[in-house]
């Protein structure tokens, strides 16, 4: 899948999957060993829900997807984005490199998973910046626990999704 997350072994479309369906499996085409990449795009549309990296240019350090060997030699600009995206109220980062990097553009604290810093821009306006577990099977949460604090982070966006 030329899309975010795309590995199996991921767990973020089992996340969503249980969050508006109920059902971890939901997003996975298990007859081509992938993700039902067009229904993706149509949840992420419909619920509003944009996905970006932290790093515009990076280079790997070692030859594995683990962040601890990413390095981030250009990081998004971030206010480029914010600026297309007037309504939004919060950022979630999905991993420690990933909130290390934000905290660094912002110039705010880097919150506890399942916890938010309010970011105030120049502008005045004020977003919400949470860190939410990674969805990597390498970070050792049950799905179902991880799919509790991404509903949380969501709840503000969805009232009544809880």
């Amino acid at each position: 899948m030329d899309f975010y997350y795309p590995n199996r072994t991921n767990d973020f479309y089992r996340v969503m999957g249980l969050i508006f369906h109920d059902d971890a499996d939901y997003f996975i085409d298990k007859e081509h060993r992938g993700y039902k990449e067009a229904e993706i795009k149509n949840m992420l549309a419909a619920e509003g829900i944009a996905l970006s990296d932290t790093g515009l240019k990076i280079r790997r350090l070692a030859g594995n997807a683990s962040d601890k060997f990413l390095e981030i030699v250009e990081p998004v600009n971030l206010d480029e984005i914010i600026e297309k995206l007037p309504h939004l109220e919060r950022i979630a980062t999905t991993g420690l490199k990933a909130a290390e990097t934000l905290a660094q553009i912002t110039g705010t604290a880097i919150p506890d998973i399942g916890a938010f810093t309010i970011w105030e821009r120049a502008d005045g306006r004020k977003i919400e910046i949470w860190r939410v577990p990674s969805t990597s099977r390498a970070y050792p949460l049950a799905v179902e626990k991880k799919a509790e604090v991404y509903r949380k982070f969501l709840d503000g966006r969805c009232p009544g999704l809880i």
